[in-house]
């Protein structure tokens, strides 16, 4: 798998996949989960792996204290750029230059912790999901955003590449090529839960994410109310299976016994 601080290299890209409508539907998702399970109240968040920092600002324009961590400067310095034009969100943020693996966040400091689009380019998903469940704080969350192992080659055989999806499913393939050409590794749900209930985290009801528009392309680019229809009928099927089964990605959440 590529090394997250060579990340910066398809950082173009991310960023322009991160504005499609295609990718607006994982925020979007993502986001709605994450602020029904959060208090209504202001908590101290750790985004890691923060990126260009969407799912950060977001938080943070929720009105949430958020931290938000990466190990490459240049993509903290988009996050930083986008915030500089949001002065009433730079009080709530902090941005710091660190990997998964910084012993510089304290044990239990975080009510949320955000480790999303991380663990597909990491070879081993037990120390990526050990180290953010250690900085939950009672009664806080923990949210994992990973590629869907049981959904590799479903993108493929939608769009049309049959020897493909062919290739990857009788191979029984663990990873797949991502939205940014990168080879990433997948994950699934119930694998997931079980690191988080093994670092006594109670896993909550997981959901599949962009189920039914992954294959559609960058010239996917719906009126507000096609837009409005479409994540409509992803977030009711986000929950339920079959659907949520076959979704690109998997959202797991668990939460830390005990009062905040």
């Amino acid at each position: 798998m590529v090394p997250l601080t060579g990340f910066s290299a398809v950082g173009a890209a991310y960023a322009e996949h991160s504005g499609s409508a295609r990718g607006r539907l994982r925020h979007d998702l993502v986001e709605r989960r994450l602020r029904a399970e959060l208090p209504a109240s202001p908590v101290r968040i750790l985004d890691v792996g923060c990126g260009n920092g969407e799912m950060t600002i977001r938080l943070a324009a929720a009105g949430h204290r958020v931290t938000g961590v990466d190990p490459d400067p240049r993509m903290l310095a988009l996050t930083a750029g986008r915030l500089a034009a949001l002065p009433e969100l730079r009080e709530r943020v902090e941005l710091v230059e660190a990997g998964i693996d910084s012993p510089a966040f304290g044990r239990g400091a975080f009510d949320g912790v955000c480790c999303h689009g991380v663990l597909m380019y990491l070879d081993d998903p037990g120390e990526a999901v050990a180290r953010p469940a250690g900085h939950v704080a009672p009664g806080g969350l923990l949210s994992i955003l990973a590629k869907n192992r049981r959904a590799i080659g479903m993108r493929e055989a939608l769009s049309g590449d049959a020897a493909g999806a062919h290739r990857l499913i009788a191979s029984g393939a663990d990873s797949s090529p991502g939205n940014l050409g990168l080879e990433t590794r997948g994950d699934t749900a119930e694998a997931l839960d079980g690191l988080a209930a093994g670092h006594g985290l109670t896993p909550l009801p997981w959901q599949g994410v962009r189920i039914f528009h992954d294959h559609l392309d960058a010239s996917w680019a719906p009126e507000r109310a096609a837009y409005d229809a479409a994540l409509a009928l992803q977030w009711t099927a986000s929950r339920r299976s079959p659907y949520r089964d076959i979704g690109r990605l998997v959202h797991t959440l668990a939460r830390r016994p005990g009062r905040p």
